[in-house]
């Protein structure tokens, strides 16, 4: 992954927004379909128990048969998320395929209704695709409410603060910095070719943000920590919810925070660089973005 600028980052780096665009022209997220573009994620059951068990899945493609054929993304075929839909239970992992094209993973599963997500780029097809796919499991359900937006997320001995504001249609900086017993991790490894690993999620319909660092491990400029810098989009106002996946001592660990848009206005002046990038750009912000997909 080439290390880009601000603006292009964004466009290069935000997987999951080709859903279309809306009347205003702003790309809308992923994962708000179980097809597109002849894509299909159909699932062994859509209702399940509660519980630790296995899950079976097929794309099916635009001529009907399951997908075999897949152009790595991030070290790997496919990236499969499950959320819960009042957003907690977050689980990030990475099925095994067979021959004829059924996947096989396993998840922890909690009563509720859930979303899961299939992040892939079919071979043949001119970009990556997110297809997310509503399940129920049985069983009594209450509702978590979402957590403050604080800015800090607290993973046992790890702490990861979160800076940065998202703003509506614009390219935003965000910095997550990790510490362990309040000293920052300076040796962070590589997870799915990157320091960190950051999905967003929209609060009220679970629209699919896939974003990734600004950098990569072995470029020479990016170190292990304790930042973790990624450039992402909000498609709209309102409330997100953002899980980063990172490495250390061999153990992979998820940090969720909260965060809520803020105006144009109301954005720290720092990232005032990236409306140079817009301003240079112009509109075709998006137009790149879809041109990223295509050159894969």
């Amino acid at each position: 992954m080439r290390n880009h600028s601000g603006l292009d980052q964004a466009n290069h780096g935000v997987h999951g927004a080709h859903g279309g665009h809306s009347a205003h022209g702003a790309a809308l997220p992923g994962g708000l379909s179980v097809s597109q573009d002849g894509y299909t994620l159909e699932l062994d059951s859509t209702i399940r128990t509660a519980g630790v068990q296995p899950v079976g899945f097929q794309v099916v493609g635009p001529d009907g048969r399951a997908v075999t054929e897949f152009v790595p993304e991030h070290e790997k075929e496919l990236h499969f998320i499950a959320v819960r839909r009042d957003t907690s239970g977050f689980q990030h992992v990475h099925p095994v395929r067979d021959e004829k094209g059924t996947w096989s993973t396993e998840l922890a599963l909690e009563p509720g209704d859930w979303k899961f997500f299939t992040d892939i780029h079919p071979a043949g097809h001119d970009g990556t695709l997110t297809l997310g796919i509503d399940v129920a499991v049985a069983g009594p359900y209450e509702p978590r409410p979402l957590p403050e937006a604080t800015g800090i997320a607290r993973i046992g001995a790890y702490t990861v603060a979160l800076d940065g504001t998202l703003v509506p249609g614009r390219a935003s900086e965000l910095t997550l910095t990790v510490s362990r017993d309040g000293r920052p991790v300076t040796d962070l490894e590589p997870y799915l070719a990157a320091y960190g690993h950051l999905v967003a999620l929209r609060v009220g319909d679970l629209g699919y943000l896939h974003v990734h660092p600004e950098g990569h491990p072995g470029d020479g400029i990016t170190a292990p920590g304790p930042d973790i810098a990624f450039v992402a989009v909000a498609p709209s106002a309102g409330t997100y919810r953002l899980y980063l996946d990172f490495q250390h001592d061999g153990v992979v660990r998820t940090a969720d925070f909260t965060v809520r848009t803020a105006s144009a206005a109301a954005a720290p002046a720092h990232e005032g660089h990236h409306d140079g990038h817009q301003a240079h750009h112009g509109h075709h912000g998006h137009h790149a973005h879809h041109a990223h997909h295509a050159h894969h």
